[in-house]
C-alpha cells in the first residue's frame, strides 16, 4: 500500500478493536446501562424526608425535638411530653426543689403546667423512656430483698444490678441530649433508690464494693432477685495426732463419691471416715448453719504421717453460712474435745480469701522425724557418718512412683538443711531433718528405686525400709 493509500482511508481496525464497529448499531448492547443512576448529590423530587428520632406514639401538640436541654424551661416541657417519670423528671431536669425523687419529679411538673397550660394536656407514652417505669418497682425490689435476706446473718451488703444494653444506650443518649448536664445516669440512680429503701427497711446496714456478707443480685428485666451468701474466712493451725487420716476429703473409689447404694463405703461417699477438713469444717457448718467446706491448708501431709509441733497453718472457707458471727474459742475447744487423739486445732482468727494465696503460695522450710529399718546395718558410726554427710546436700528427685498419677514426671532440686537427732534403736534408726518445701522425705531414706539422689540407701549401699514420719514444724509465720 502507497503513502497516499494510507492518507486516503482509514486504517483497518485491530480484531481486539472490532467492537467498535458495532457500538452504535442500534443493538440493546448501545443503550448506556448507567442511565437511570442518580449521582450522590442529587435528591429525587419526590424523596420522603425520615425523622431520626424515636418514634413516639402521643397525642396533642408535635414534640420539639431541637428545644434546648434542662434545665431550660422548654427542655423540662420536652421531657414531660416525651414522656419522663417524675423520678427521671427530677434526675434530669437540673434544678432544685424542695423534695427529691419523684416528689421533686412533681413539683416540676406542676411547675411546667403552670407556665404551658397545653401541656398539661398532652398525652405521653405508656413507659417512660428514661427507665421504662422501673423506678416505680423499686419499693417492690426493696421488698423482694428483705424478705430474702431477713433471716440471714449480715452486715454489709453489694447491689449488682442488670439492665438490658438497649434501654442502657437509649436512656444515654436522652439524657445527655436533652438533659441537664451532670445528670446521674439511670443506673447509677436505680442502685442509690434500691439502697434507700433498703437502708430504710434494715437497720445498720451498710453497702460497701467488695467483701460483702450478702451479695445482691438484681434483673431488671425480670425483677428477680438473687441473694448470694459470700463465704467467711477462718485462719487457724490443725495438729494431726493419729495416722490413717487425709487432709481432706476423700472420694470413694468404688463410687467416686457417689454414696447411693454403695456398699463399699456403706454410702457414704467417702474412702475414709475422717479427714482433717470434716474433723474441723463439719463443728464449724453446723454452729453457722452452712452448706458446706472448703479446705485449704499451707501444704499437706501424707495419710500415714502426723503433724505435730505448733501445728500446720490452713484457711477454713464455710461457704453460704446464714450466721457469720460465732465466738471462735468456744468453736475452738468443741473441735477439740469431739476430735479428741486424732486432731487439734489452735490460733483461730477471721480472715479473707487474700490468706488462701498467701499460704498456699507459701514455701515454708519444714521439720521431720523419720524411723527405719536397715536388714544389715553396719556399726553405729559408720550409720552416724552417713546421714549426717547429707546435711547441707542438694537432692535431685524424679517424681515419686507413689505419686507419679497425679504429679508431673520431672526432677526436682531440694536442699536438705540440716540433720540432728540421731539415734539408734537395734535395727531400726531414727533422725530429724530439716528441709526445703517440697521435698520428699521418705525418698530421702530409701531412694525410690534410685530416683532420689543421693539418698540414705545409696550412701549405705543396702535397702532402707520407712517406718513412719512425723512432720515436727512448718517454718512460717
Amino acid at each position: 500500500m502507497t503513502q497516499n493509500d494510507t492518507d486516503g482511508q482509514a486504517a483497518a481496525p485491530d480484531a481486539e478493536d472490532e467492537w467498535q464497529l458495532y457500538a452504535t448499531a442500534g443493538y440493546a448492547a448501545a443503550e448506556n446501562p448507567w442511565d437511570d443512576l442518580v449521582a450522590v448529590n442529587e435528591k429525587p423530587e419526590e424523596a420522603e424526608e425520615w425523622f431520626d428520632g424515636d418514634d413516639f406514639e402521643v397525642e396533642g401538640a408535635t414534640i420539639d425535638w431541637d428545644s434546648p436541654p434542662c434545665p431550660a424551661p422548654l427542655g423540662i416541657a420536652h421531657m414531660i411530653r416525651i414522656g419522663a417519670c417524675d423520678t427521671c423528671l427530677h434526675r434530669v431536669g437540673g434544678r432544685r426543689t424542695d423534695e427529691v425523687g419523684a416528689a421533686g419529679g412533681a413539683l416540676l411538673r406542676a411547675s411546667a403546667f403552670a407556665r404551658d397550660k397545653e401541656l398539661e394536656s398532652f398525652t405521653p407514652p405508656d413507659l417512660c423512656p428514661l427507665c421504662e417505669d422501673l423506678f416505680s418497682d423499686v419499693d417492690n425490689i426493696v421488698e423482694r430483698i428483705v424478705e430474702q435476706t431477713g433471716e440471714l446473718d449480715h452486715g454489709s451488703l453489694q447491689i449488682g444490678i442488670h439492665v438490658p444494653k438497649d434501654l442502657l444506650a437509649e436512656e444515654d443518649r436522652i439524657r445527655t441530649r436533652h438533659g441537664a448536664g451532670g445528670s446521674r445516669p439511670f443506673k447509677a440512680a436505680f442502685t442509690s433508690a434500691i439502697k434507700a429503701g433498703v437502708a430504710e427497711r434494715m437497720d445498720g446496714v451498710s453497702f460497701v464494693k467488695e467483701r460483702p456478707d450478702l451479695m445482691i443480685l438484681i434483673d431488671c428485666l425480670t425483677l428477680r432477685v438473687n441473694v448470694d451468701i459470700r463465704p467467711v474466712f477462718i485462719y487457724g493451725r490443725y495438729r494431726k495426732l493419729g495416722r490413717g487420716i487425709p487432709q481432706t476429703r476423700w472420694p470413694c473409689r468404688a463410687c467416686r463419691g457417689r454414696a447411693t447404694g454403695c456398699e463399699a463405703c456403706e454410702e457414704t461417699g467417702l474412702q475414709y471416715p475422717d479427714s482433717v477438713q470434716d474433723l474441723i469444717g463439719e463443728t464449724f457448718r453446723d454452729a453457722l448453719s452452712a452448706d458446706d467446706t472448703s479446705f485449704h491448708g499451707m501444704g499437706r501431709e501424707d495419710i500415714d504421717v502426723r503433724c505435730l509441733g505448733r501445728g500446720r497453718p490452713f484457711v477454713l472457707e464455710i461457704k453460704r453460712p446464714r450466721i457469720r458471727r460465732v465466738d471462735l474459742e468456744k468453736i475452738m475447744h468443741a473441735v477439740n474435745t469431739s476430735a479428741a487423739d486424732k486432731i487439734e486445732i489452735s490460733d483461730l482468727r477471721w480472715t479473707n480469701r487474700s490468706e488462701v494465696s498467701r499460704i498456699k503460695e507459701t514455701r515454708a522450710e519444714k521439720s521431720y522425724t523419720i524411723r527405719f529399718t536397715l536388714e544389715n546395718p553396719p556399726d553405729e558410726k559408720q550409720i552416724i557418718a552417713a546421714i549426717n554427710s547429707l546435711s547441707g546436700v542438694t537432692l535431685e528427685q524424679q517424681t515419686p512412683k507413689r505419686v507419679s498419677h497425679r504429679r508431673a514426671d520431672k526432677k526436682r532440686r531440694r536442699k536438705v538443711v540440716s540433720i540432728d537427732r540421731i539415734e539408734l534403736f537395734d535395727k531400726e534408726i531414727q533422725f530429724s531433718v530439716r528441709c526445703e518445701a517440697g521435698t520428699y522425705v521418705k525418698e530421702l531414706v530409701h531412694s525410690d528405686e534410685g530416683r532420689t539422689v543421693p539418698s540414705i540407701a545409696s550412701v549405705l549401699e543396702q535397702d532402707c525400709q520407712v517406718l513412719w514420719l512425723d512432720v515436727e514444724d512448718i517454718h512460717a509465720d
